[in-house]
């Protein structure tokens, strides 16, 4: 089932757009951990919908109610089941049922999948809406990595044609700063130019993309396996989940192609006891396995499909080409809120990796 991920740290994903409430099962999380609810409010804030003009003006508390798992503040072991009602949705935007097929959208692929039955109001469960209490789960496994050691940080590295510096070249980082900037960047001032790119796009009535990139660092070596279950397929099946990400890769990424060997290896040498790596081209994986440098990888993440542009489509309802244009509440630019949504598919991505590590040792 699609709704479903993962071996020792099981997750399963629920609800509508426009239902009643979206939600998440997360079975395999450890026992006893202190749960630091103030921080998961502000990862929250973070992927919450109409904070600004550079993002949809639809309002969303987005609180997570926590029905099973969490005695007193503390996780038992248990299943932890958390649902976010949706509070201030608008279906008649979306009409009496699927007719002119969005482009960009599921809308045709969805009403061929599931014949005609999919929930089409906002989206259903292929709504980005949907990746609300993806962000309330990430936060509790990062609260846990947090506790071994382990950072995740991530900005925009790219918005339209406004580029940031990368994470490849930087070593120290304000994470706490970073999650505190709408638009988040390595360079001072940059945001600047970025919000002009989405302001411009919305002025257009278009929309506009990039690229997120993120860093996870204090990795131990000895995590992930070759093949089917290698670091690479495991945080890229998470992360492709993400509705709007189209791309992935990792250290070097696809710059590999114009490298030679010579200057695409990463030398080891010894450091204070430890072996470490000159470089990090690779990006912290060799063989699928993590090598203890930082894990390094970049998502190309499209322009949000709904446009105020007209487009050539088709109607279901007449059989015949159609024009239509987009109405209702939507992202110029979801480049702001999917970068807690990255950071929160990197953590479930980790854990499980981590889990996985712990039940070979046993």
């Amino acid at each position: 089932m699609s709704s479903f991920f993962g071996q020792h740290l099981r997750i399963s994903l629920f609800g509508q757009s426009h239902g009643e409430a979206i939600g998440i099962t997360m079975d395999g999380f450890p026992a006893g951990m202190t749960i630091d609810m103030d921080r998961i409010a502000g990862e929250m804030r973070r992927r919450a919908p109409g904070q600004s003009l550079l993002t949809t003006p639809r309002k969303e508390a987005d609180v997570p109610e926590i029905l099973s798992g969490v005695l007193k503040g503390r996780t038992t072991g248990q299943p932890i089941c958390a649902i976010i009602r949706n509070t201030n949705t608008r279906s008649q935007d979306y009409g009496d049922g699927v007719d002119l097929l969005r482009p960009g959208h599921a809308d045709y692929t969805g009403h061929v999948r599931y014949f005609g039955f999919e929930d089409w109001r906002g989206g259903g469960h292929f709504s980005g809406r949907l990746t609300a209490p993806v962000v309330f789960a990430g936060a509790l496994c990062s609260q846990w990595l947090e506790q071994q050691g382990v950072e995740i940080v991530s900005h925009i590295q790219r918005l339209g044609g406004v580029e940031d510096d990368s994470l490849m070249n930087v070593r120290d980082v304000d994470a706490a700063g970073l999650k505190s900037m709408h638009l988040p960047v390595l360079r001072k001032g940059l945001d600047e130019a970025m919000q002009a790119e989405v302001m411009q796009a919305l002025e257009d009535r278009d929309s506009i993309g990039g690229v997120i990139e993120c860093r996870i660092s204090g990795l131990p070596a000895g995590l992930g396996a070759p093949f089917f279950d290698s670091v690479e397929s495991v945080l890229s099946h998470l992360l492709f989940s993400v509705p709007a990400v189209k791309g992935v890769e990792f250290g070097e990424g696809f710059g590999f192609a114009a490298l030679r060997g010579s200057q695409a290896n990463d030398p080891f040498r010894m450091e204070a006891g430890k072996i470490v790596t000159d470089s990090n081209h690779s990006g912290g994986v060799q063989g699928g396995i993590t090598n203890g440098m930082p894990v390094i990888f970049r998502c190309a993440v499209r322009a949000t499909p709904s446009i105020g542009q007209p487009q050539q489509t088709v109607s279901l309802v007449k059989g015949e080409n159609a024009e239509m244009s987009i109405h209702g509440r939507h992202d110029p630019c979801i480049l702001p809120r999917a970068v807690p949504v990255i950071e929160a598919m990197t953590a479930l991505g980790v854990m499980e990796l981590w889990k996985e590590r712990q039940a070979c040792v046993r």
